[in-house]
Parts: C-alpha cells; structure tokens; sequence
C-alpha cells in the first residue's frame, strides 16, 4: 500500500498524499496513509463524515474529482479547511474505487506554483492511482486483512535520499562552516536534523539539544504562532519562506526556508528586523496571535452550526470575531429588493450605521459594491478609502477597514464590514483567513434566513389556525394557554377551541397533531375545523369525534390526532365527554378535590373509520374548574405519566380557583422544559 501511494505521488507530480478508508457502515472517511506531510497539518481531518463540507467527502459521494487550484479557491469553496490551512497550495481529492465499490479516497498536494489545472498526464496518474489503490484495499479486505484506521494514521516514509561518501560529507560540512551565518535543516515533522555550531550559536543553545527537537519546543524565544506558521507555510506551499525573529534581548535573526520533499534547509544570519515587521509591529502586537485567531474561528465555525436565525449569527460573529481579529466594530448587511440592508452591527453607534439601511445598491458606497461585485476590499489607512469612493466621509474614528463578501451556494448574499481603530496592514494570508471566515458567515447567514423564512410563514399559519379570543359564554369562566415546543420551528399540532352552541350550552375541545412542523400545523387546522363543524349541528361528543375521524381517515394525512370533546350543559350543571386516545380531563371541584375523568378511550382519530367513542357523563356545579390539556404539560424523559398526572392534580389543588388566568400560569410554569407542545383549557361555571 505504501508503495502504491508513492508511486501515485510519483506519477502525478503530487508533494503530499492523504489516503482514506471507508469502513463497511459508510457514514464517514477515516485517515489511514499520510504521504509527505505531518502528522500534525492532518489531525483536524483524521475523520471526515459524508457529508462534511470537505473536497474528499464531496468526491466521494459525488463519484467525481474535485479540483481546487489555490488558496482563494479553496477559501471560497471550503472556508473550514482554508481556515487551518491558509497557505497556497493546490488540492484534488477523488474516490478510490475497486470496480463499482468505492473503497475509500485520496487527497494529493501539489505545490503553490503549480498551474491553475491539472494536465491530461497528471489526471491520467491520479486516476490510474486510485484505482491501482481500490484495487489493493479490496485485495485486502477478502484476504480478512482490511486496512484499517490508525490513531494516529501511519506515516509513509518519503523515498531514500542518496547517501554521500565521507568525503562529501565532509566537504558539505566545510563549504557550510565557510558559508556567513549559519544552517539547519528541518525533516518534515519539522524536528531539527543537522545544525551547524555557527546557528546553534546564533540560537543560543546547545547543539546536542537541539538536534532530534522542534524549534519552538526547544528554545523558549521561538515559541510564538509566527516560527511554526511559517515552517508550515513552507511544508504546505513547498515556496521558500522568510522571517524576523528577535532572540532576546536584543538579538534580531533571519531565517530563510528552503522546502522539497525530503525537508527544509534553513538559512539564519544576524539582522536588523524587516521594515515590514518594524512597520507593522504597533498592529500586530495589539492583537492576538495567530494561534489565538485561528482557535477563535475554529470556535466560530462550530457555534454558526448551531445559530438558529439571522440575529444569532450576527451575534455569534460579533462575539467571535472581534476578539479574535482585534478589530472594534462590525456590520453584516445584506440585499432586499436592490437596497442594503443593515442585519446587525457591534461596536458602532446606531446613528453612523442605520442611516445607510435602505440605501440603493447603485450607490457609490463600499458595502454595496462588495455585495454586488462579490470582490473583497480591504483599506489600511482612510486615504485608500476616499480613493475609490471619493464622497465617504470619516465619522466613524476608524482607522482601517476590510469590506468581505458573504458568499453561499457561489453568490454573495451580504457583506460584512470589519473596523480597526489603529492602522492595519492586510498582507496575503491574512486576507485569505478574513475571506474563508466570511465564506463560513456567508453559509451560516444563508441556512438562517431560511429558517427564519420559514419560522415566520409557520407562525403566520398556526396564529391563524389557532382561535385568537374565545367567544364570551355566559355563566362560564375560561382561561387558555399555548406553547410551543423547544425545538423545531416552534410550531405543532397542538390546538384547543370553546364553542358556543346556543345561550345555555357550549363545547369544549382540546387536541393533539403528531409532529411539530407546517404538516401538523396545517392537519390541526383542520382537525380544529371538523370538530366546530360537527358541534354547531348539535351533534353529541361521540358523533362530533366519529364525524371528524371519518374526515381524517379520507384524507389519509399520514399524522394521527388524540382529543377530547366535551359537551357543556349550563342550566343543567351537567357535562358529557368521549376522547380519542387524549389524556383524560381533570376536575377540581368547589372543595378542593380534584378527580381524574376517566372514560375507555377510543382510537386515535384517522385510524379506522369506524371508530365508536365512549363517552361519560359528570357533574359540574358552580365553583368546580374543568382542566383540558395535552401531553406536553405533563410529559418529561424518565417520568411515569400517572406519576406526572398526579403532581398536576396536586397543582390544580393548590392554586385559587378565583383567578382562572393565575391559575394557567401557575400550571404551565411549572411544566417540564417543553420538548413537545403544551396547550391547556381552564372552564369554570359561575353559579
């Protein structure tokens, strides 16, 4: 298998290959082979599910190649892996496959400099590669012996270099000993290899410690985001790197990264710092490192999947970026109907941003160009700003900006401004870890708005199905009360009614839809329909839940529906009831004493179509309080429904039967946190 992994990184041109298993349930990658890079760039990845925003997971289940060419694509497409990564290099992950069975995939990397495309030769490669690969996997599995996921995932060593005789040796070491400065070379886990006396000396340390130890474990100075970035920069990209490093006090070192396969050369030699570093040392040291950023976005990336609507990812991107990027102020904007729109903002005063809401796209204003063009802009200084935008005035106190598109499903759908009070420099990969957040904002603003689209066409619906007011009954007392579940939508099929029959008698109801979406919203509509229909005829409770079983069994909905009916005789202080595989009713009397009706249930409505519903008939004098309500209000994981039924009873007991509305609140708030929806009814006859 090792061998059949080189050989594709051979063949194709590819620096760095990733080989994945697909275990026998399917649902995930798991990392098995890595090739020409460390263990450490891969662990974030070392399980990839199916349906992982991620190139293999897509080439997987999509059956095809997928091709990203650079840093920006890969930001746009993939902001997650961009974000970790946010170095140039190029990327195709494709399926293995043996025969029609896909046996697991293959990631290859390719250098920065590599051209925008793969060529015939080296697709031809990586295809004959990842078969030849499927080949022996599944060779494997019917010999009993199927590769299996390691953690960590084994490492192939790279090819043997070749070895040189003790007189090159040793001419090596004196052409470097001559060499001003000094050298080391790194392997590709980046430990230290060879070190001359010359850069042990410039490092200030032994060269017996420092041979076989990374860098930035080594030497305390070292131990800072900028050493490792840049050793990864040049493993990932394979282009040479260069930084300044003060060792301390006072002592300012060059380095110089040379990459291939087998490591990296290092070149160090005294100097003073860079004019970029000097220049940008006020910027960057008021900042957090990158070590700090990219634990924030990280953090960011997993809180957006679970931001609900539109203000939760204004307020997760608020409180996550911020701090992360050392900026001061953001706005998330987007389009409606060729205007801006302002979504949220942090950090400035609500007179400096709300006065572009509702401004036209055409306008001459960096936010809208962005969310028009999909182009990212950044501006270090005001003067850089009032170039392209001529008519912007200063009045926010910033004193540079980065206006980002938010892209989903390739279009921009919004913009996102990020504001530093002090001078900020934007240089390459910077800009490249600003756009793949955007792209994650970008994702996460798209699913909300969904879900807000829909949560408000839901609650439209319910609140239209549901009865605003009760109609006044004389001689009778109620209270109602909804709400919905915790999780979904916020919608179900709950549903309660009082019907007024004529002067003297009333009805009664209170169901419960399977489900807590559109669907069960809608059937309860209907369900809460049928049975005003039937009761206005002066049908008795039987008949109204026959009538209205008959109805649902036609229209075959898929959902099933439990209620109760009650029949209200006023002048008689009589009550009748039947349900439909409903909690049976609860009945506090003017003492105190609270009875649970029971009555033999019938099946659930839509069942059968000729379902015959027992009913019962009971007292109801003055004072007494009839309590309807649905399963939510005494349901709770690991509770005996009896046992809850009871504590409920109890509740009815204690509470003033004077204040019906008192008395529904008391109910409800002591419910359990609701995974399911509660409705409930209070009637009391007056004397």
């Amino acid at each position: 298998m090792d061998e059949a992994l080189t050989a594709v990184l051979q063949g194709s041109g590819a620096y760095g290959g990733l080989l994945y298993v697909l275990p026998p349930d399917g649902a995930a990658l798991w990392l098995a082979l890595v090739a020409g890079a460390p263990r450490e760039i891969t662990a974030p990845w070392r399980r990839v599910a199916l349906t992982d925003p991620m190139p293999v997971a897509d080439a997987v289940r999509e059956r095809r190649l997928v091709w990203l060419g650079g840093q920006e694509e890969m930001a746009r497409r993939y902001p997650r892996p961009a974000l970790v990564l946010p170095y140039e290099f190029a990327l195709a992950a494709t399926p293995v496959v043996a025969g029609d069975e896909i046996q697991g995939g293959l990631v290859l990397l390719w250098s920065g400099d590599h051209a925008p495309r793969l060529s015939r030769a080296e697709r031809a490669a990586v295809r004959a590669g990842s078969h030849r690969l499927g080949e022996l996997l599944r060779q494997a599995a019917d010999r009993g012996e199927p590769l299996l996921p390691a953690d960590p995932p084994r490492i192939v060593p790279p090819p043997a270099g070749r070895v040189p005789s003790p007189a090159e040796a040793a001419a090596v070491a004196a052409f470097l000993d001559r060499l001003p400065g000094g050298s080391c070379a790194l392997d590709i886990q980046g430990r230290i290899t060879f070190i001359t006396p010359a850069a042990a000396e410039l490092l200030g340390g032994d060269p017996a410690d420092l041979v076989g130890a990374l860098p930035w474990e080594a030497l305390p100075w070292m131990d800072v985001p900028q050493v490792e970035d840049r050793y990864r920069a040049a493993l990932v990209s394979r282009r040479p790197q260069a930084f300044t490093a003060l060792r301390p006090p006072d002592a300012w070192l060059s380095f110089e990264l040379y990459p291939d396969p087998s490591g990296i050369s290092v070149r160090i030699t005294r100097g003073a710092p860079a004019p970029d570093v000097a220049a940008s040392r006020p910027v960057t040291t008021a900042g957090p490192s990158r070590a700090t950023v990219l634990y924030h976005l990280m953090h960011l990336a997993s809180t957006l999947t679970e931001a609900v609507g539109v203000q939760d990812v204004v307020a997760q991107t608020a409180d996550q970026l911020l701090p992360a990027l050392g900026a001061q102020a953001m706005v998330l904007m987007t389009a409606e109907e060729g205007r801006l729109r302002i979504l949220g903002h942090r950090g400035y005063r609500p007179g400096v941003v709300d006065r572009f809401d509702a401004v036209a796209l055409g306008a001459d204003i960096p936010g809208a160009r962005v969310l028009a063009t999909g182009v990212p802009e950044f501006f270090a200084s005001f003067a850089e700003l009032r170039e392209p935008y001529p008519g912007t005035v200063h009045e926010d106190g910033m004193a540079s900006w980065a206006f980002l598109p938010l892209i989903a499903s390739g279009r921009p759908i919004g913009s996102l401004l990020l504001a530093y009070r002090r001078p900020r420099v934007f240089p390459p990969g910077e800009r490249a870890v600003l756009m793949s957040l955007a792209g994650l904002v970008g994702q996460a603003l798209d699913r909300a708005r969904l879900y807000d689209a829909k949560h408000r066409l839901a609650h439209r619906l319910q609140s239209g199905l549901l009865p605003h007011t009760l109609p006044r009954v004389p001689g009778l007392r109620v209270a109602a009360r909804y709400l919905p579940a915790a999780r979904g939508l916020g919608v179900g099929g709950d549903f309660y009614d009082l019907i007024r029959l004529d002067a003297r008698t009333a009805g009664a109801t209170i169901g419960d839809v399977q489900g807590h979406n559109v669907d069960a919203a809608a059937l309860m509509g209907q369900v809460r329909t049928a049975v005003h229909a039937h009761a206005t005829v002066g049908a008795s409770p039987d008949s109204v839940l026959a009538g209205t079983n008959r109805l649902l069994t036609d229209l075959d909905p898929g959902l099933f529906t439990s209620c109760v009916y009650v029949h209200l005789d006023l002048a008689a202080h009589r009550a009748c009831l039947a349900t439909a595989g409903h909690p049976p009713p609860l009945l506090r009397r003017a003492d105190g004493h609270t009875e649970l009706l029971r009555v033999p249930p019938g099946l659930l409505l839509g069942v059968e179509p000729d379902s015959l519903y027992p009913t019962r008939e009971f007292a109801l004098p003055p004072g007494c309080v009839l309590a309807l309500y649905t399963d939510g209000l005494v349901e709770a994981p690991g509770v005996d429904p009896d046992d809850a039924t009871e504590a409920l009873a109890g509740l009815l007991e204690q509470a003033d039967p004077t204040d019906l509305d008192v008395m529904a609140d008391s109910l409800v708030r002591h419910a359990p946190t609701p995974g399911d929806d509660i409705a409930l009814l209070l009637i009391s006859p007056e004397g």
